[in-house]
């Protein structure tokens, strides 16, 4: 099982329409919802053209040192994704913040990871637009 992770603290996952690795996404029928899943070594320039026919993308976090996903995250807004952005994965409360700022939505952590970093620890880093250093230097 998994935990979704957002602003208000953990939920269960209510996406129910799949995943589809995003060399394959060639393959979906038009008119039904699509989410994407992109490994942290992919190039979010593989779906420059479908942005605005996907509804969710989710990331990988193969492991928590490997920032690459926040990267494409922020690349993928750019591009002018407006869909569900999660990340999936090796992901910590403390990186919670820098998820957010680099355009995810929400967060999917394993059972493991929930219990040994509990809600409490990711709601202390829920107010993410408060503690950016970058708006800070920029006052």
């Amino acid at each position: 099982m998994s935990v979704i992770v957002t602003d208000s603290g953990f939920a269960a996952d209510d996406w129910t329409h799949g995943f589809t690795p995003a060399d394959e996404l060639a393959a979906n029928e038009p008119g039904v919802a699509v989410a994407v899943d992109l490994a942290s070594d992919a190039d979010p320039a593989l779906l420059h053209n479908r942005v605005h026919a996907i509804d969710m993308i989710r990331i990988d976090f193969p492991v928590y040192s490997d920032g690459r996903g926040f990267t494409t995250a922020a690349i993928l807004r750019r591009m002018g994704f407006e869909g569900r952005l999660r990340a999936k994965g090796h992901v910590l409360a403390d990186q919670y913040a820098m998820a957010r700022r680099s355009g995810f939505d929400e967060v999917e952590i394993d059972d493991t990871l929930a219990v040994r970093q509990p809600e409490d620890q990711w709601l202390a880093r829920a107010d993410w637009q408060a503690h950016n250093y970058q708006a800070r230097l920029k006052a």
